[in-house]
């Protein structure tokens, strides 16, 4: 019995260090199956120490080249490539032959000696070692892929996308998962070292219609009945925080049924963190210590200094944004004062007057301010127009308003946003917010023109106190700005009532170029505020209990001060990765109208499915 139960444990060894093995991606670490059937070496770890080692590796055929009596097979796995020389004077001629017959994407596996290569490529580790060929086996063949299996392939997204598992095996794109799974790895070793539990939370979750829409699902058992998917883990987060856990994050898929972009899919994933007896600046630091850990382990950026904060209202009124992009200048100045009076009513009539200063920008032909001028104009953008005002070499003053403002008041707009000789200003009129909203994409095409977003500079900040609530002139209601359990600034209660607009949040957003990275707050513990924030909200009593009874009972249990914070775990990844889209850091992502166009998902299902869910699909009014 010992014996055996010794045999077992010794498998199980066995077992364990080739996982560890398969699982790492350092190509210099060797991949060994218990009994070593297909290979003994990967494609990415032979070097000219290895030479004259008979090996035997096994991958995808990349290209084969076809040079004289010689036939050079470059074989790709996850780890790298390898070149394999077969040489038509060696014994066995049916092996030249077979080399000559190999297709791109064949599966083969090939044993041969490792060689010093005489032509040697400096652009793959691979480059100095090449392989004579001793046997070749086909494990698999491949039909001729609809795209090039390389870096720079000729496959469109819509293309790449139907074929994913193929995309999937160009480098570029494997390094993003490779470094997806880095980063979750290190993440976890770090909230471990901080005293954070990982706890998994439902997926089929109670529908809270208040943020944005839920994907719904549909109960057989329960006819008539839904659950959604979560769109994060809000209230459980909560739940355990009134449970003891102090410390808890989760590397958790969320849903949420909005209309797609770059940073946006229908599902995602977040770091998501909670802790107790913490108030936003214990919160602040704990994930601004997580963020400075990950950019150090990746990029090798060691953030020595506190990330920069700026107020809410501050963001809006210097950058039109509550994720200003800081890796360059160009803040708002407001001219409103300086313009009123004078004749040109798209300025008289405007609630405000706002511009910045494109330093150096002067000169700029008529044709590239045209450019801009329908920049503005795309519906995108929403703009009527644009002003502009040159400061020339000899600091006289030539503008698309000459006729309504003479040298001496735009010489006051020059002083005011601190415009020299060479500088350009763009300036626009119009709805406060709106306004803002419509300048900030002028200043971020502004800063992609002039090469200021560089993707290799990383310039992250905290946005705070954001207002708690926001007016819906539609509904004549106010929302909440983050969801319902977001805590008012203490200095601020007193105001719920009396001035409810001002109200600021105990809320915090983390930013990096110009990217929400992730935010959070410190929630209401408190049962009678609850029910306050819940009736400002519009909420009647039994609304509330019925949508989250079940967290208000738990608030009378004792509940203890706590907040938290979640990161986008796709946007981080995409942004250490210098990607514009979310999508490349995602295995088997949707497009951008919600489709999965290798699976053809969504998809209608069969009729007795439906007839089991009690459900009847109604058609579409045209």
């Amino acid at each position: 019995m010992a014996s055996a139960q010794t045999r077992l444990c010794g498998l199980l060894v066995m077992l364990v260090g080739s996982r560890k093995k398969a699982c790492s991606p350092d190509p210099a670490i060797s991949i060994y199956s218990i009994s070593d059937m297909y290979r003994d070496k990967t494609c990415g770890e032979l070097r000219l120490t290895d030479a004259g080692q008979t090996v035997k590796i096994a991958g995808w055929v990349q290209r084969s080249r076809k040079m004289g009596g010689m036939t050079f097979v470059d074989v790709r796995d996850r780890y790298g490539i390898t070149q394999v020389v077969f040489d038509s004077y060696h014994e066995d001629n049916a092996l030249f032959d077979a080399a000559n017959s190999l297709g791109r994407e064949f599966v083969v596996q090939i044993t041969g000696k490792v060689a010093e290569r005489t032509s040697k490529n400096k652009n793959i580790p691979t480059g100095d070692i090449e392989i004579i060929a001793e046997s070749l086996k086909v494990l698999n063949k491949s039909e001729i892929p609809p795209f090039t299996i390389e870096d720079k392939t000729d496959g469109g997204d819509d293309l790449r996308m139907k074929y994913r598992y193929l995309d999937l095996r160009r480098p570029s794109v494997r390094s993003n998962l490779e470094l997806r799974h880095k980063m979750a790895f290190e993440i976890r070793r770090y909230l471990d070292s901080k005293g954070f539990l990982e706890i998994e939370t439902p997926i089929l979750v109670k529908s809270t219609p208040e943020g944005a829409r839920d994907f719904v699902v549909p109960s057989r058992m329960n006819p008539g009945e839904f659950y959604a998917l979560p769109q994060s883990p809000q209230l459980f987060k909560q739940l355990l925080m009134i449970s003891g856990f102090d410390r808890y994050f989760q590397i958790a898929k969320c849903f949420r049924d909005e209309d797609l972009r770059a940073d946006r899919q229908p599902e995602f994933t977040q770091i998501d963190c909670e802790m107790s007896f913490v108030e936003q600046e214990d919160v602040i630091d704990m994930f601004e210590g997580l963020v400075k850990h990950i950019f150090k382990y990746v990029k090798g950026i060691d953030f020595s200094e506190p990330f920069p904060r700026m107020t809410w209202n501050d963001a809006m009124s210097l950058y039109g944004s509550d994720k200003p992009d800081i890796r360059f200048g160009m803040p708002f100045v407001e001219l409103t004062d300086l313009v009123k009076g004078k004749g040109f009513a798209v300025m008289d009539d405007a609630e405000i007057t706002v511009g910045i200063n494109a330093s150096g920008c002067a000169a700029y032909t008529r044709k590239q301010i045209d450019e801009l001028t329908e920049f503005v104009k795309r519906p995108q953008v929403g703009a009527k127009g644009l002003v502009w005002v040159k400061v020339e070499p000899d600091g006289s003053f030539k503008s698309s308003v000459n006729k309504f403002f003479q040298p001496e008041e735009l010489q006051k707009w020059a002083e005011r946003m601190d415009a020299k000789p060479g500088d350009l200003l763009l300036i626009m009129s119009g709805d406060k917010m709106k306004t803002r909203k419509q300048l900030c994409e002028l200043r971020l095409e502004m800063g992609n023109r002039l090469g200021l977003r560089d993707r290799n500079q990383f310039a992250p900040l905290w946005v705070i106190d954001f207002p708690l609530f926001e007016w819906d002139e539609e509904t004549q209601r106010y929302y909440a700005m983050h969801h319902p359990f977001t805590s008012p600034n203490p200095d601020d209660i007193d105001k719920l009532r009396t001035d409810t607009g001002n109200v600021r949040a105990t809320a915090y957003d983390i930013i990096v170029n110009g990217t929400e990275l992730g935010g959070g707050s410190i929630r209401i513990h408190d049962a009678a505020l609850q029910d306050e924030m819940f009736e400002l909200l519009g909420f009647t009593p039994e609304r509330a209990k019925e949508q989250f009874g079940f967290l208000m009972n738990a608030f009378k249990f004792g509940a203890p001060p706590h907040g938290g914070l979640a990161l986008g775990f796709d946007r981080f990844v995409s942004i250490l990765a210098g990607l514009d889209t979310i999508r490349d850091v995602i295995a088997f992502p949707k497009n951008n109208s919600g489709r999965d166009v290798m699976n053809e998902s969504p998809s209608p299902i069969e009729q007795t499915q439906l007839d089991e869910l009690k459900l009847e699909l109604r058609p579409d009014k045209e």
